[in-house]
């Protein structure tokens, strides 16, 4: 098969990569048009992770690397590179998008929505049938924050809680629009909050929980002449201070769904091999066992030196350093969230096999910290880290 993969260079494109080129003789990868040496940063990669020296050498001449631009017609190619590229196509992995928890909807809108609309267009203009695997979210459950939310659901009714929730759900809606058009199957594929053990490198795309440290520790520098009632262990384990205490919505018996990447890209890649309906087959490629919210509130404070207490309603006198935290939607609101991702047709379909390796402290800090940076004790037992 001829396959070509969007995101290639991503947190999870990177992973789907290696999958694919184990599956596959070569695949052609669709990058953004002066973004960089995609070849590079690829191989890169594949070396920092460890892979054999021999998979390395073979990358050049297994990749073939098409400099493009999701939001422009044509992907911004001349019009016989697009036919061409088109014509040869056996199936084709939306992964590109932006993850931007922080970003406005037009923005959003034309790297999620146009971006996928113009993959579609590409799926659609060769002299063959190319499959289509989109990959979506599970978040496009949208802000109904208790319950279970089925594969089978795609609704706006409850509204979103952030932009980037909504644009992954008006690229579905295109989808499922294409799919009933042309009469062609399409596989969605909706992961949850992807998480690695594998250490921070500068070389190596951050993801999901590494953009709310950052949020997180700029929100904390800007608001320092802020109320600091608490002083004690900063996030490295060394008494300083101060660590200002933070008030933020959540559920005590909240839970997310957090699932290695490396163990999504398997999934995927095994949900793809399947045969299809014939329509649109979508699947939640999530964990089967949730992650406590205090789990995630334990791992955020030893990150950075604030203390987070879990309250019901938004303060209203919020301090400095709440103001600013409540500016990005993206990033607290998941804590009150209580609600369950179905996943019974995955299981059906691939069996135990589907089934994740625990995802625990130690293995989020991991994937945090620097490899020498050993895992501090929890906060002093009378500074409490979720109140109902």
């Amino acid at each position: 098969m001829h396959v070509a993969l969007t995101g290639a260079t991503g947190f999870l494109g990177l992973r789907l990569l290696r999958r694919l080129l184990d599956a596959h003789r070569s695949v052609t990868v669709l990058t953004h048009a002066g973004s960089g040496d995609a070849l590079h940063r690829i191989t890169r990669f594949f070396e920092v992770t460890g892979a054999p020296q021999a998979f390395i050498a073979r990358l050049p001449d297994r990749l073939r690397v098409v400099e493009s631009d999701l939001t422009l017609p044509r992907l911004g190619l001349p019009a016989r590179t697009f036919q061409e590229l088109a014509d040869s196509l056996d199936a084709i992995w939306h992964s590109a998008g932006s993850i931007n928890l922080e970003g406005d909807l037009p923005e959003l809108r034309r790297t999620n929505v146009e971006g996928t609309r113009r993959v579609l267009e590409l799926a659609a203009s060769g002299r063959g049938s190319p499959v289509v695997h989109h990959v979506s979210t599970a978040f496009v459950a949208g802000a109904r924050r208790d319950g279970v939310a089925y594969e089978d659901e795609l609704d706006d009714t409850g509204g979103f809680e952030n932009a980037y929730e909504r644009s992954k759900y008006e690229a579905e809606l295109l989808v499922h629009a294409w799919s009933r058009k042309h009469g062609r199957p399409v596989l969605v594929l909706r992961p949850s909050i992807l998480v690695t053990d594998l250490p921070p490198h500068p070389e190596l795309p951050s993801h999901p929980l590494q953009v709310v440290e950052r949020i997180l520790r700029d929100a904390r520098s800007a608001a320092a002449a802020g109320p600091a009632p608490y002083s004690g262990a900063t996030a490295s384990g060394d008494v300083a201070g101060p660590r200002p205490r933070v008030r933020a919505v959540g559920h005590p018996h909240g839970r997310l769904n957090l699932l290695q990447v490396e163990h999504a890209a398997e999934v995927m890649v095994r949900l793809a091999g399947l045969r299809p309906s014939g329509g649109v087959d979508t699947y939640h490629v999530i964990h089967d066992r949730d992650v406590p919210v205090p789990v995630v509130v334990a791992l955020l404070e030893r990150l950075v030196p604030i203390a987070i207490d879990l309250v019901a309603a938004k303060p209203e006198r919020p301090s400095a350093l709440e103001a600013l935290i409540d500016f990005y939607p993206g990033v607290t609101a998941y804590l009150a969230h209580r609600r369950r991702f179905d996943a019974t047709r995955v299981r059906v379909r691939l069996g135990p096999s589907a089934v994740s390796a625990p995802v625990g402290l130690d293995h989020l800090w991991s994937g945090l910290a620097p490899q020498d940076r050993p895992l501090p004790a929890p906060l002093p037992p009378q500074i409490p880290t979720t109140v109902s």
